[in-house]
């Protein structure tokens, strides 16, 4: 896996509803990538307000 959302998360949903293979879920306390299903486009880590998704 390319990102990881790190604890600056707001858990807003951007991420999750601009990730074309809804390989992002809610987690608690902060949303979770799922390695198996992320495809690296990097759709997210442009989207997420605080710049809480880096890359790994």
């Amino acid at each position: 896996m390319a990102y990881v959302i790190t604890d600056e998360c707001t858990a807003c949903g951007t991420c999750a509803e601009n990730c074309p293979v809804e390989a992002i879920k809610e987690g608690d306390p902060i949303y979770k990538i799922d390695p198996e299903t992320c495809v690296d486009c990097g759709q997210c880590v442009d989207v997420c307000p605080v710049e809480a998704i880096k890359e790994v």
